[in-house]
């Protein structure tokens, strides 16, 4: 018996420079060997601007998490790691959101952190981080560039272009959601 063709979705790369935190994500969605979609938004704006998150993994999955990330936001109003360290804790004990395959990236103006379904709520070093198809790709070449003389933007869509001309599953369709610290 053969194994179903495996979705591969996305690459979502952060980065945190200068008082300015970029959250980028490609487009691309793509089962086996054939590209379904060129053009999925996987980054977004929550708690009415105040976060940016992406995801890598199953589309379903992971509105189910934004959604429950945004209730935990409103119990939890600018606490992003209680609110991400309490999503975590549901992620992991309930029968139901165990079951979910993704990732995701969430980022303030003051943090950055990784959420994944073994209730990792991770902080990044280096201002950087990177998860997906090619999320090692994009975040070697934003480690790259992050000490040069180029905004957090740049950077990010630089590294998540060489992510592209590498990885198979990322395409340069990108959507990038910018914070500023001071606004």
């Amino acid at each position: 018996m053969s194994n179903p063709p495996v979705w591969h979705g996305t690459t979502i790369l952060s980065v945190r420079k200068d008082g300015k935190v970029v959250v980028a994500g490609d487009g691309q969605v793509s089962m086996g060997d054939t590209v379904i979609k060129n053009s999925a938004r996987k980054v977004r704006q929550l708690a009415g601007g105040t976060v940016i998150g992406g995801f890598a993994g199953a589309t379903a999955d992971a509105f189910t998490l934004f959604e429950r990330l945004e209730a935990k936001l409103e119990q939890y109003p600018n606490q992003l790691l209680r609110a991400c360290v309490e999503l975590a804790k549901d992620w992991r004990t309930d029968r139901y959101l165990r079951k979910l395959e993704a990732m995701m990236i969430v980022a303030d103006k003051e943090t950055t952190l990784v959420l994944t379904g073994t209730g990792d709520v991770l902080e990044p070093e280096h201002g950087v981080s990177g998860i997906g198809s090619g999320g090692n790709y994009a975040l070697s070449a934003a480690r790259a560039l992050v000490d040069m003389d180029m905004e957090a933007e740049a950077i990010a869509r630089k590294a998540m272009g060489i992510a592209a001309d590498i990885c198979v599953y990322t395409n340069t369709s990108l959507t990038v959601e910018t914070l500023d610290a001071d606004g």
